[in-house]
């Protein structure tokens, strides 16, 4: 079945909540203030089906102190009932009520001429031609409009008809999108627990799934949920949604209820932003109401290269908000004076936690682009990329639609799915550039190493940036190359010296002649030819070429002791020995024996047990 969310609009007493008790036979106000003030408080809820579509009804209350809860109502609907007394015309809050309609850019109506047996036909009509001049050049501007009498029904069927026309022509909201669902009622049902109502604003949620509360990040469960007051297994964007959760969070009106993991509210937007030609002008960090969705927050509103934004004017404006708030590029939002409190604008959020400085053609881009360029820019802007679950806070858009559009040669693509990652192409180049660098340097200052560790090259160029990243610029560096956990320049060569060559052939003599009888290390180097300091790494090139093999902390044995060393114990396969045994076979002391017994153990040549071992 279609759905719908019509939402009424008008100036206090002007019989919105008649209106719906005669359309649906539901009175939504429900509180005991509100039946002995006779005005609505808080917002009222009711559905009807009209052929097949269901229509969700939010009542909002008309009076100048309760906008900030009208505004909650206001957020989602499909169609706005813009409801005008016949007996009183147009008054204050239908006139505030109707600025924040189009500053919510709330797209189709119908203007509800109500009481009209309170007065004769002449002056229905007369507020007819006030209301079609009050509305001329916006939204409403050739809506329908009908006079009804909630007391006598008359009217009645013609709104619910024109209703029907409407919501047969309107759109179904985007539901591949990920769930959102702003809160504006919460309650407990004495063996249910906690329900909590909204009008669910994108994708979808299913009974026992899990979400999230933004702010706040606490983790429910949905219990159970219901649509227009009908239980159900899933909500879809653009219904009246119920949700019993059941968790320990403590869930409030201008909270969020979202697809767990996917969002995280903000404390700063960029806007393009509207100030109605009737309020007074935007200073520079003036301080504001600021609503969005169902939330109300103060908030400080930043000019770009300007002192003041004049009544009438749009800008780009960046709102710091006191409290953080889950908003997401698209979302409309309301500003209302800081006292006294009176709607003075609104507008559009493009961006959420943009640079210090936006730059004009960033803002134009996040302003006007399309979600290719825009997502393009976010991704140039991140030092080392940024992922596909920074995309989706930042925008919103789903996974796979954030592919689709960065499929392109100025990004480079590291990885799929949901742990896929983006970087800049020239960033990626340049980043390429730093580390081939970095390596020639290294090398010119240490000649005779085999390369500079990865983990050193990460953290001095790349510090933050995922390994993957790193491994992506080697794998496309056909100038580097990867040995063990080293990196060098592929065009890097040992080049010795003279004295450097012979003395790598004294250093590998002096071991090759001592058999299993290995000499000191540091006199073998002090024997050399060069200073110590030169032959260490000349030694380190012998091991790294396995001619030489540690078997200790300061025992080396060159490779050929150390093969006739297995080829002696080839010969007692099977055999068990002990350290005498060991001794008598090979004729070294205890100083080597235990040393070379237990590196033997860790090449499974030799398996200790008790006080032998075998020979394997």
């Amino acid at each position: 079945m279609h759905s719908i969310i019509v939402g009424t609009a008008g100036h206090i007493d002007h019989g919105k909540t008649s209106l719906v008790l005669a359309l649906t036979g539901v009175d939504t106000d429900r509180l005991k203030e509100e039946k002995q003030r006779g005005i609505s408080i808080e917002l009222g809820f009711a559905h009807l089906d009209i052929g097949d579509t269901r229509v969700g009804f939010v009542d909002v209350p008309g009076h100048e102190r309760f906008v900030k809860t009208m505004l909650a109502g206001a957020t989602g609907i499909d169609l706005v009932l813009f409801v005008v007394a016949a007996d009183e015309s147009i008054k204050p809050q239908t006139r505030e009520h109707f600025d924040i309609c189009r500053l919510l850019s709330v797209e189709q109506g119908i203007v509800v001429i109500t009481k009209k047996d309170a007065v004769d036909a002449d002056i229905v009509d007369l507020v007819k031609l006030e209301v079609e001049e009050f509305v001329a050049g916006s939204f409403l501007e050739g809506a329908p409009m009908v006079a009804v009498s909630s007391k006598t029904g008359e009217g009645i069927a013609e709104l619910r008809a024109a209703i029907s026309t409407i919501a047969a022509k309107t759109r179904a909201k985007e539901t591949k999108r990920y769930f959102r669902m702003p809160v504006d009622r919460v309650f407990t049902m004495k063996g249910f627990g906690d329900v909590v109502t909204g009008t669910t604003s994108a994708g979808a949620v299913d009974v026992e799934q899990d979400v999230e509360l933004q702010p706040g990040g606490q983790r429910m469960r949905v219990r159970g949920l219901q649509t227009h007051g009908v239980t159900a297994k899933r909500a879809r964007a653009g219904q009246r949604t119920a949700l019993n959760l059941a968790g320990d969070a403590e869930v409030k009106r201008g909270q969020v209820v979202t697809e767990p993991g996917r969002f995280e509210a903000t404390r700063q937007i960029d806007c393009s932003f509207q100030l109605l030609p009737g309020a007074k002008p935007l200073k520079h960090r003036a301080q504001v109401h600021f609503h969005a969705g169902t939330a109300e927050v103060t908030a400080e509103g930043r000019l770009f290269g300007a002192a003041v934004l004049e009544p009438g004017a749009s800008a780009i404006v960046r709102f710091l908000l006191r409290q953080p708030m889950l908003l997401l590029p698209g979302d409309r939002f309301i500003a209302r004076s800081f006292s006294p409190v009176w709607t003075i604008g609104g507008g559009q959020v493009i961006d959420i936690d943009g640079p210090k400085k936006p730059t004009p053609e960033r803002m134009a881009i996040f302003q006007r682009g399309t979600i290719a360029e825009r997502l393009e820019q976010l991704v140039k802007e991140s030092v080392g990329g940024i992922g596909i679950a920074g995309l989706v806070r930042r925008t919103g858009v789903m996974g796979a639609e954030i592919e689709s559009a960065l499929a392109v040669p100025g990004t480079v693509k590291i990885g799929t799915g949901q742990a896929a990652w983006f970087v800049n192409a020239a960033w990626f180049a340049e980043a390429r550039g730093r580390i081939e660098q970095r390596l020639a340097a290294f090398h010119k200052a240490q000649p005779l190493a085999p390369g500079m560790p990865k983990e050193e090259v990460r953290s001095r160029e790349l510090e933050g940036v995922p390994v993957a990243v790193l491994d992506a610029i080697l794998a496309s560096a056909k100038t580097v190359v990867s040995e063990a956990e080293n990196l060098r320049l592929a065009s890097h060569k040992l080049n010795l010296k003279t004295d450097e060559s012979e003395a790598v052939a004294k250093i590998e003599a002096a071991f090759e002649r001592a058999g299993l009888a290995v000499p000191s290390t540091n006199d073998v180097l002090a024997a050399s030819g060069v200073e110590v300091a030169r032959a260490r790494p000349l030694l380190q090139i012998l091991l790294r070429q396995q001619k030489l093999i540690k078997v200790g902390d300061e025992l080396l044995f060159h490779h050929t002791a150390l093969a006739e060393l297995r080829r002696i114990l080839g010969e007692h396969k099977g055999e068990r020995f002990t350290v005498g045994g060991f001794k008598d076979w090979t004729g070294v002391s205890r100083k080597y024996s235990i040393p070379l017994l237990e590196y033997l153990d860790r090449m499974r040549v030799t398996r200790r047990e008790g006080d032998e071992r075998l020979v394997l």
